[in-house]
Parts: structure tokens; sequence; C-alpha cells
């Protein structure tokens, strides 16, 4: 059987550590709703950016086809790698 004693310290000590971590998200939570309007600008003006950029680019059917001629000769296919969020 185990000491209750020995079970309670157990609890309190987890019970301490995730009152950390909540205070932790709370802290996130609040510096994100700063950042999120000045994310969302930005999102505004990259789209607008890509827009600009697809309209002065070539076709991609015209792209994805010189793409799938110069690949035809290797036997490993490369994979476009997305960027990473830290």
């Amino acid at each position: 059987m185990k000491d209750i004693h020995e079970v309670l310290r157990q609890k309190q000590t987890k019970y301490a550590q995730l009152g950390k971590q909540i205070e932790m998200l709370q802290q996130a939570a609040e510096k994100l709703r700063e950042v999120a309007p000045l994310l969302a600008e930005n999102d505004e003006d990259d789209n607008a950016v890509l827009t600009e950029v697809d309209e002065a680019s070539p076709s991609s059917e015209a792209m994805a086809a010189k793409a799938g001629a110069a690949n035809t000769g290797s036997s490993k296919a490369t994979r476009p790698t997305a960027p990473r969020w830290p």
C-alpha cells in the first residue's frame, strides 16, 4: 500500500508544475494577442505581392512541364520543402 504522504507530495508537485505551465501559456497568449494584428496586416500585404508575382510570371502549366522534363532523367524526384516555423 502507498504512503498517503508520499502520494500527497507527488500530487502537490504535479499541481505546481501544471500551475507554472498554465502561467507560461497565459503569458504566451498575451504576447500573441499583441502580435496578431501585425501578422494580419503583413498577411494582406503578402497576398497582394503574391498576386502581382503570379500575374507577372509565366503560366504554372509551362513551368510544371519544364520541371517534369528536367526530372525524367533522374531516378529520385525531389520534393519541394516548405519553410518551417521555429
